[in-house]
C-alpha cells in the first residue's frame, strides 16, 4: 500500500471497477470470523487472453489486515465455514507479513464472491495488538491488467501511435497482431507493433497524430479498493456490559 493509500495493484490493472467487504462490527481476541469479498461484474463478458484470444475473466485479490491479524488454522476453521471458502486458496504475502492475503487468479464466474477465514489475535499473547479499532484494505481485481511489472503493455489495452505521419504499411504477423509502418512528414519511417488481440481502428493511407489510438481498449476487466473498520473488542467490557445490563434490569423490577 503506497503512501497515498493506492494499492500497488492498480499501477497494472489501470481501470477502475467496483468491490464490496463486509466483516463482522467487532471480534473477541483469538477467534475465526469471516470476511466476504465480493468483486461484480458482467460474467457474460470475455476478456482479450495473452495469445490474442477470447476468454473468461479471472479475479484476484489482496486483503490487507491489521498487524496480528491472520489467516485462520485449517483446523480452526468451522465446517460451514469451509463450505463457503470451497477450494480457494490464501496465501500470506511473506513470512513477515502474515496480515496481508492474496488469492488468485481463479475463475471468476466461481469466485466473484470470496470468504477469507480470519484468526483475530489476543492481546494477551500478541503485543502488536491491543483492544482497538483497526482498518482493513482490500484490493481486487477482475480481467488481465493492462501493464506488465517491468512497465511494459500488456495486449489488454489500447495501442497508440508512436509518431505522426501516414500509415503506408500494415502487415499482419504469423502469430497475430500487426506491423503499422508509419512514415513522418521528414520522410523517416517507424514501425509500431500491435500484439495480437485487439481490433485495429485505423488502416493504410490514414494520417494520423502521436499517440492516436490504433485499436480500440479491449479491457473489460478492472481494479478496486475499499477500506472498512473492525473492532477488536475486550471480553471484559461486554461482561461489564452485561452486568451493568443486569442490574439496570433488577432495579425496575424492585
Amino acid at each position: 500500500r503506497e503512501a497515498n493509500g493506492r494499492i500497488v495493484c492498480a499501477n497494472c490493472h489501470l481501470a477502475q471497477k467496483p468491490v464490496e467487504i463486509n466483516v463482522p462490527q467487532s471480534v473477541l481476541p483469538n477467534s475465526v470470523f469471516e470476511a466476504v469479498v465480493k468483486i461484480p461484474y458482467d460474467q457474460q463478458v470475455k476478456q482479450v487472453l495473452g495469445n490474442g484470444k477470447k476468454g473468461p475473466l479471472n479475479v484476484g485479490a489482496v486483503l490487507i489486515l491489521p498487524e496480528g491479524f491472520e489467516l485462520a488454522p485449517k483446523e480452526r476453521i468451522p465446517e460451514e465455514m469451509k463450505a463457503k471458502i470451497g477450494k480457494l486458496s490464501f496465501i500470506p504475502y511473506s513470512d513477515d507479513k502474515k496480515n496481508i492475503l492474496v488469492v488468485g487468479p481463479v475463475p471468476g464466474k466461481k469466485y466473484s464472491e470470496m470468504v477469507f477465514p480470519i484468526l483475530s489475535p489476543d492481546p494477551k499473547t500478541t503485543k502488536v495488538a491491543s483492544f482497538l479499532k483497526y482498518p482493513i484494505y482490500l484490493g481486487a481485481n477482475r480481467g488481465r491488467g493492462q501493464v506488465y511489472p517491468n512497465g511494459s503493455k500488456s495486449n489488454n489495452t489500447v495501442s497508440n501511435a508512436s509518431a505522426s505521419g501516414k500509415i503506408i504499411e500494415i502487415n499482419p504477423k504469423e502469430a497475430g497482431g500487426f506491423d503499422i509502418i508509419i512514415e513522418k512528414p521528414t520522410g523517416q519511417q517507424v514501425t509500431d507493433v500491435i500484439l495480437a488481440g485487439p481490433e485495429l481502428i485505423v488502416k493504410k493511407g490514414d494520417i494520423i497524430q502521436a499517440d492516436q489510438a490504433l485499436t480500440i481498449n479491449p479491457n473489460v476487466g478492472g481494479f478496486g479498493q475499499m477500506d472498512t473498520e473492525i473492532v477488536l473488542q475486550n471480553p471484559v467490557r461486554i461482561q461489564g456490559l452485561i452486568l451493568f445490563f443486569g442490574f439496570v434490569v433488577i432495579a425496575q423490577i424492585f
